[in-house]
């Protein structure tokens, strides 16, 4: 695995035009939680991977992953399934500061390490925690992708604020709502600022 480390640096990634980038909401704002057995729960993932395999089908390549708990660990996992189809698949976690997974339960941090290991490369955003360091991470996939699946349900936050990020950059933005309950879906509605 390749690593850097961009604390105060520009690094030139792999291509822009191949590359995607995504974003979702961790577990306390999905309706099921961490029941990942939910059915809703599991036709997300469906979607998520017809997502990633479409944007494979349109020419994407490479795929950032910030590496949150809850959707984003959704997401690697389908590009990781995808990889292992496509060997021209390549995965980068980009990992906002070193203590990211610190707080989360064993289970959590076991899975997150393996899901970075299994990466193609390893990005840390920043060498330390800050305030600032979960935006960085976010404006550093939308900078370096453009395409962006995003999983969203209309509230304030950080999936939020990347999807507004990346429409004031131009990037595409693919929408998987969050089904609520029985099927229906949250429509999020966002407009450029």
């Amino acid at each position: 695995m390749k690593r850097q480390i961009l604390e105060g640096c520009e690094i030139q990634m792999r291509g822009r035009q191949s590359a995607c980038c995504f974003t979702g909401h961790r577990p306390g704002k999905l309706p099921w939680g961490y029941d990942e057995r939910d059915a809703r729960c599991t036709e997300l993932k469906r979607r998520l991977r017809d997502a990633v395999d479409a944007a494979y089908e349109e020419g994407y390549r490479h795929f950032l992953c910030g590496m949150a708990m809850g959707c984003d660990l959704y997401f690697c996992e389908c590009v990781l399934a995808l990889r292992a189809q496509h060997p021209d698949v390549t995965v980068e976690a980009a990992i906002p500061c070193p203590t990211q997974a610190g707080d989360w339960p064993e289970e959590a941090r076991t899975r997150y390490r393996a899901l970075v290991s299994a990466c193609d490369y390893e990005t840390l955003v920043s060498a330390r925690y800050t305030a600032e360091c979960m935006q960085r991470r976010d404006r550093y996939m939308v900078d370096h992708a453009s395409l962006l699946i995003a999983v969203y349900d209309g509230t304030p936050g950080g999936t939020q604020y990347t999807i507004q990020y990346a429409m004031r950059r131009g990037v595409e933005i693919v929408d998987l709502p969050v089904t609520v309950s029985g099927g229906a879906e949250q429509k999020p509605i966002l407009q450029p600022r």
